[in-house]
Formats: structure tokens, sequence, C-alpha cells
């Protein structure tokens, strides 16, 4: 059987990652899970968890630096594009995406790690700090989604097509409004704008975690530009509810361009933050 495109653009953006980086597929009771593997094997474990769409490729650009002082681990989330299988048991619920996070950091081997997610990928990883704060070193929430606050209307105006009537016309259209003239890498956009005609995707929402109730340090990262929330907005709530939180802006990103975009700016940034 031919590669289809989706999995011809996941290909070429591997190929974007560091010749030493490890394909794994570690089992879970949901199903094999796949998670690209770099950096230093004696390097504080690093969980890169991306956002809606854009599998855990999207961090090439970040690995490189990470990977000289973390071991990073990139993973495709459970039910959306990506090579990780949905096998076994259903996913239904928030519950069940935490207790598939429990069985990856126990297929992986990691008692503890930092833990990072963009987007969608940041709820889940607030969500299961919340669940196993005992497994979670340093917390960092990049553009997060749903967790200080919700998305501007306009945006899911914009999103709706893609919503009802997905193709890689309306994702590409959809990008290139939130993301304006900074033209994140084209293989990429062109992974992010088939994943949402994929078959079979299934992303979770579930409640706003109770930010207030986290017990780890967290770093909070927002998009100057973004235009899936206001920044502002959702800085001064993250100020207010985080017990021990870092705020800060990435200047001239947007939603979308992260973490492709200023990624010596969030590189520093986290690994300050991580120490």
């Amino acid at each position: 059987m031919l590669p289809s495109a989706f999995d011809l653009a996941y290909d070429e953006l591997l190929s974007r990652w560091p010749e030493s980086t490890e394909e794994r597929d570690v089992l879970t009771p949901f199903g094999p899970t796949r998670v690209h593997v770099y950096g230093r094997a004696d390097g504080s474990p690093l969980v890169l968890l991306p956002g809606g769409s854009a599998t855990g490729l999207v961090w090439f650009a970040n690995a490189p630096a990470l990977g000289r002082r973390y071991r990073v681990y990139a993973v495709d989330l459970l039910g959306d594009a990506g090579r990780t299988e949905r096998r076994g048991t259903p996913l239904r619920s928030a519950a069940d995406l935490t207790a598939w996070l429990d069985a990856l950091l126990d297929g992986l081997g990691l008692a503890r790690a930092h833990l990072c997610g963009h987007s969608y990928g940041a709820w889940l990883a607030a969500t299961y700090a919340l669940h196993a704060p005992r497994r979670v070193d340093r917390l960092a929430l990049v553009e997060p989604t749903q967790v200080f606050a919700g998305f501007r209307p306009g945006y899911l105006l914009r999103a709706l097509p893609t919503l009802i009537r997905p193709s890689e016309a309306r994702a590409r259209a959809f990008l290139s409004w939130e993301t304006a003239d900074l033209r994140p890498d084209e293989t990429w956009q062109r992974l992010y704008a088939l994943a949402g005609t994929l078959p079979g995707r299934k992303l979770i929402a579930g409640r706003r975690p109770r930010t207030a109730d986290l017990t780890v340090p967290v770093l909070v990262l927002l998009a100057e530009h973004s235009r899936a929330h206001h920044a502002a907005k959702v800085a001064d709530s993250a100020r207010r509810t985080l017990p021990r939180g870092e705020v800060a802006l990435l200047p001239g990103a947007t939603h979308h361009s992260l973490p492709l975009t200023v990624p010596e700016q969030l590189n520093e940034r986290l690994m300050h933050f991580l120490g």
C-alpha cells in the first residue's frame, strides 16, 4: 500500500529531527503510543505534549537545544493524528487520558518528569499535574487553552469550518489567518492541515483544571499576538490563580505559530525555568 499524504508529510518532518532520535512505541492499555526520544541519556526527563493536530514532531525546532540538557520525550497524543494507535481500552474521558499518561510514564520507566504542553497539550499537562503531582517535577504551559480562560468567539467562528467540513484547504486558510505573516514551517503546515482530514480522531475535552490547586512550580508562556484568546487576560488570570507560577509573554508569536516560531526565546525561557 502506498503511504498517504499525511504519512509522507510525517516522515518528512521526522527527518528534521536529529539523527540520533529514537522512535519508540510504548505499550499502554489504550494502545501503543509513539514517542520521539532525543537528548542526553543522563539528562532530566522532559515530556513534551503537542497541540491538537500538531503531532509530537512539532517540537523539532526545540529538540536540538533542549536535548543538550534534558532527555526529551515528544509524544503523539492518544486520540489525535500521528502514530499513536487507539486499541484496547476505549478512550472516553479525561480520566482515561490521565490513566494513559500514567501507563506511558511507567512504560518509559519515568517515576517523575518535567512536563511541557502546548495548547490542548497544555490543558492535558495541567490536568495530569493535578492528577499525579508526585510524578511532575515542573510544569510548563505554552499558550494553554481552556486552562485559565476560554477561546475568543472570533477564533471559534474561524475554526468552525475546519471542524464541520474538514479539508486541507480549510485548515491552511485557518492557519494563515491565525499566524498572519509568520509563515510556520511548510512541511508542518501540510501535516497539520492533513491531520484534520484523518478518520477516527477523538480529542477528549474536559473541564478546566483547578489551577489554584497545583502544587508544582508552573511556567506559563503566552503568545503576544495569539488569536485563540486574549493573552493579557490569560496572563492576569494565571498570576491570580497560580500559587507557584511564573508568567511570560513571547513577543511576535501567535497561538499556532508556536512552538515553531521564536524557538530560541521559548527554549531559553523553558530551560531557565526547568533549571
